[in-house]
């Protein structure tokens, strides 16, 4: 890939019929030339950076106006690549923004690859690497806080933290190679600070572990998948959470007879509700199938709401879902028809074996409902998300992960008295993997990785 060149693409969605607005990015030593080449303003316009210019865009070979547009120029080293941007708004949809584009790459510039623009700025010394990946994030987010998580690390907030923990390694560092180059030249070091000072930061590094888990459910979200037998309430249950009509909701069991998902936010989690065909033998071709789709579901699912009917009680077919249910996954027991059953709702102790209810609910009122999403996101750990001020994404928290454990074979070498130069080995690896996550350590086919999970045109 030549970064020298000039790359194009169109930075906003496409879709007939929807959308305004349209942008087609350039970025490169060519930009603003193609940009004339294109571009006809009227009047006595100035070309001039961070301008807007009124206009159309024109094919040069036979003089077709294509479309009216405005054009933004952006002269390196004020713009998000660090190279001369130009931008073609011009009109959404699909016919007019498509072939603008095409102009732009019979012209000079070549098609951008995904992340392209943010790869650039990053290699240009605009944007460390972790506020590159936070700008994925933020396009990327299904809720509010996760928009404010990523926020937060555009920012600068999660490099800053990352940086002061390698400054102090790369501190401790040098202490132990200076010893073990010019020992007698040096006064003695104190190994108990050294120990002191590393441990202090794989206990932070352990800490950003922990709470990029909680991150993640920001995130990604979790899958909970509604299971029961046929006719207890799942898709009532799932319209009520839902608060609109996604199932069929009859008295005749087996209704559902495919997955249905509901995507929604519950403080501030985004969830996908999976609502699953009952899981019962059958005849039915189709509804075998649905039940197949059920158990795969089911075998994926972050979290399982395992929903019974409280007017007849826990039976055995309840118990044989109870034991599907794989291990790892959160399982909250939940009894529907509260109301029917002349039953409180709200929170419930077991009673024992052969009544394991957790929470009573009524899906056809609600009553319960409030309840139930508390106890899900408690038992998710979502409930400790409020405080959260930065989280580190999946790439990240390995690299922070292993840097944590490479200090805690160079504790283990500490705590044996080994020379110095054996403290070293690891601790330099931990200085390695923190480097990784600003991307002051990095390869380019990590780079490539990272910046191939953005959108095209970002």
């Amino acid at each position: 890939m030549d970064w020298h060149d000039t790359i194009a693409a169109i930075a906003t969605a496409v879709a007939p019929g929807l959308g305004s607005v349209a942008i087609v990015r350039m970025s490169g030593p060519a930009a603003e030339s193609i940009g004339r080449t294109l571009f006809r303003a009227p009047g006595q316009q100035v070309w001039d950076s961070h301008r807007v210019l009124y206009g159309h865009v024109v094919d040069p070979a036979s003089g077709e106006r294509v479309d009216e547009a405005l054009l933004l120029l952006m002269k390196a080293p004020r713009s998000f690549t660090r190279e001369d941007v130009v931008e073609l708004h011009c009109h959404g949809g699909l016919i007019a923004v498509q072939r603008v584009q095409a102009l732009v790459l019979a012209h000079g510039c070549r098609r951008a690859a995904a992340g392209e623009f943010s790869q650039r700025a990053f290699l240009n010394g605009r944007l460390d690497l972790t506020r590159a990946e936070a700008i994925g994030d933020l396009i990327a987010a299904r809720s509010q806080r996760a928009a404010q998580l990523a926020m937060a690390g555009l920012d600068g907030g999660l490099q800053r933290r990352i940086t002061a923990l390698r400054e102090q390694l790369l501190d401790q560092l040098a202490e132990l190679e200076a010893r073990v180059d010019f020992e007698e030249n040096l006064p003695p070091l104190d190994a108990a600070a050294v120990v002191a000072a590393l441990t202090a930061v794989r206990q932070a590094l352990e800490a950003l572990v922990a709470e990029a888990r909680q991150g993640e459910l920001l995130r990604d979200g979790l899958r909970v998948a509604i299971v029961g037998r046929p006719n207890v309430g799942k898709s009532s249950l799932l319209n009520r959470l839902s608060r609109r009509e996604r199932a069929i909701v009859t008295d005749t069991p087996g209704t559902t007879r495919d997955l249905l998902e509901s995507e929604l936010v519950l403080e501030g989690v985004p969830l996908t509700l999976l609502d699953t065909a009952g899981i019962r033998p059958t005849s039915d071709a189709v509804e075998r199938l649905g039940i197949a789709r059920s158990r795969a579901a089911l075998a994926a699912a972050d979290a399982v709401l395992l929903l019974f009917d409280l007017t007849t009680g826990w039976s055995d077919d309840d118990q044989e879902l109870r034991d599907l249910v794989p291990d790892g996954a959160v399982l909250l027991l939940v009894g529907n028809k509260a109301d029917g059953a002349g039953l409180a709702t709200g929170a419930v102790a077991p009673t024992g074996p052969g009544f394991p209810l957790e929470v009573a609910i009524s899906a056809r009122t609600g009553e319960g409902c409030d309840v139930l999403v508390e106890m899900l996101l408690q038992r998710c750990g979502a409930t400790e998300l409020q405080g959260l001020q930065v989280a580190l994404n999946g790439r990240q928290r390995e690299l922070a992960a292993a840097a944590a454990a490479a200090l805690g074979r160079s504790l283990e070498a500490a705590a044996a008295e080994l020379p110095w130069d054996f403290w070293t080995i690891d601790l330099r690896a931990a200085v390695r993997s923190l480097g990784e996550i600003t991307g002051e350590e990095v390869s380019e086919a990590v780079l490539d990785r990272v910046f191939a999970r953005f959108c095209i045109g970002k």
